[in-house]
């Protein structure tokens, strides 16, 4: 089932049942012949995107964890989760967390001290990031910065594209190439694009000189060679501009002998151990939807990236932030660790249940207009809510809720005290009346993909707006803006990084 295979023009998406069949058979035997820590290894060794679904134990065993520092004694507590960004300064130090009081007096960058915003002024407005990477979690970090006034300005390549648009190619009806790709669209709304081969010495050039001349910040969340590679990583660049900030976001870090190790949140979801947790007791791990560590790291990211600019303006020094998605997805999962570490428990997935509460789950509810599979969830902490749950509904939960519709159920629960929420889709989410009162979906038209409607991030600012100036950024939109305008460059100087291919 292997070796038979020409595996430069499989295809899964056209293979029978059969054939994918007999190959999970032949993997699932070669697996049962060793252990985790063995196969994730061989995948280390041989950049293989194979991750284990650890637990807490072998979370507490890892050594590229152990190599970071990871954990560390609190109160009582001999190892716990410690910070999942490692922070240094050009000179190669760790950075303070808290400058010292003689720090004011320290040389001020060009960017300027807070100062009381005016009137209608968004929260970033003036600074300006150069961003990298591709996917998610890099982007869904500076769409905060975008969304409150910052300039993102994205570094593309047209030869190398962001795999969320190199993915729109095999999206059905999409006339537009790389141009149609939504998801893309909607992680990147508001920011503008140059397009770059960073191959090429003149490409670079352009980098380090919007750097030097333009950037207060760095954001990237490529594979650790790879800036290094291209020779904008933070060393080389913090020579040209002491003061700059920058942030890494990678899977597993900057630096420990898994660094290298490749993947993306899939992978990152299990080695943090969050498909550990997620199924049922009996069967196999199933791991929550989507990928975990590109929903929960960015948020760490951007709040890394805003203190490191506050660091800055308080002090004038630059600032490297290397943080690790998977970290900051362990971190997460604190309580569960100390569980381990304390009481030597290790708990794995159990469905709904949470040990918790006397009551925790979804209940299948009525159809709605024509639409089945909707359901409600319902959590009782106390037998008292228990007991006022089964006043209602009677011993058998689901018997009762199977015959109501979802917003009933959840209103007639609120009002005597017991958390009921509808489980939303999509659709939903684009009716609810409490995201349409605080604008949640904000529209915008793009180029290629029409009118739609882009998310907010979840919080408001009492004294400064929000929102976003534009739909996603289509491929070099703004060469023209970044090297005629940003830099300065002639007509000539533009159409000569074009002929060499350094500008897409």
């Amino acid at each position: 089932a292997l070796t038979s295979q020409d595996w430069n023009t499989y295809n899964q998406n056209t293979a029978s049942n059969e054939e994918l069949a007999a190959i999970a058979t032949a993997v699932a035997e070669y697996f049962s012949r060793h252990t985790m820590q063995e196969l994730y290894d061989i995948a280390c060794e041989t950049n293989l995107m194979l991750a284990p679904a650890n637990s807490p134990r072998e979370i507490y065993a890892s050594a590229q964890l152990a190599s970071r520092d990871f954990f560390g004694p609190l109160d009582d507590v001999e190892r716990f989760p410690r910070s999942f960004v490692v922070v240094r300064s050009a000179d190669g130090k760790a950075a303070p967390v808290r400058p010292e009081p003689a720090a004011a007096a320290a040389p001020q960058s060009a960017y300027p001290r807070a100062k009381p915003l005016a009137g209608g002024t968004k929260a970033w407005e003036g600074v300006r990031i150069l961003e990298f990477g591709a996917g998610a979690a890099g982007p869904i970090a500076t769409r905060y910065f975008s969304e409150n006034g910052a300039i993102v300005l994205r570094i593309e390549s047209r030869t190398r594209p962001d795999f969320l648009r190199a993915m729109a190619l095999a999206l059905p009806d999409n006339p537009h190439g790389l141009e149609g790709a939504p998801m893309y669209d909607g992680l990147n709304v508001g920011k503008r694009n140059l397009t770059l081969n960073l191959k090429q010495p003149a490409g670079v050039d352009i980098v380090r000189r919007l750097v030097v001349e333009w950037a207060d910040a760095v954001a990237e969340n490529f594979a650790p060679r790879a800036m290094k590679s291209f020779g904008l990583d933070y060393d080389s660049l913090a020579t040209l501009k002491p003061d700059l900030v920058m942030m890494s976001a990678c899977l597993n870090g900057q630096t420990g002998p898994h660094k290298d190790y490749p993947g993306f949140g899939g992978q990152g979801s299990a080695l943090a151990g969050y498909n550990a947790l997620t199924g049922w007791p009996d069967r196999e791990p199933v791991g929550p939807y989507g990928t975990i560590t590109d929903s929960l790291a960015p948020r760490y990211v951007a709040a890394a990236l805003a203190a490191g600019l506050h660091y800055r303006r308080r002090t004038g020094h630059g600032v490297y932030l290397d943080l690790s998605q998977v970290e900051s997805a362990i971190w997460t999962l604190a309580p569960w660790l100390l569980d381990y570490e304390i009481d030597g428990e290790i708990r794995l997935r159990d469905g709904n249940n949470h040990r918790d509460a006397r009551l925790h789950g979804a209940f299948a509810c009525a159809d709605e207009d024509g639409i089945r599979d909707r359901w409600v969830t319902i959590a009782c902490w106390t037998d008292d809510e228990l007991a006022r749950l089964r006043q209602i509904a009677g011993d058998d939960v689901e018997e009762w809720t199977r015959t109501r519709r979802r917003s009933d159920v959840a209103e007639q629960l609120q009002a005597v005290g017991i958390e009921a929420v509808p489980v939303n889709d999509f659709g939903d989410l684009h009716d609810d009346p409490q995201l349409a009162h605080r604008g949640h979906f904000e529209p915008h038209t793009h180029p290629y993909l029409g009118a739609g409607l882009y998310e907010r991030n979840g919080f408001r600012l009492a004294a400064c707006p929000g929102g976003y100036d534009q739909a996603g950024p289509t491929l070099g939109q703004d060469n023209d803006w970044a090297l005629r305008e940003v830099l300065g460059l002639s007509d000539a100087d533009v159409e000569a990084l074009r002929e060499t291919g350094a500008v897409e």
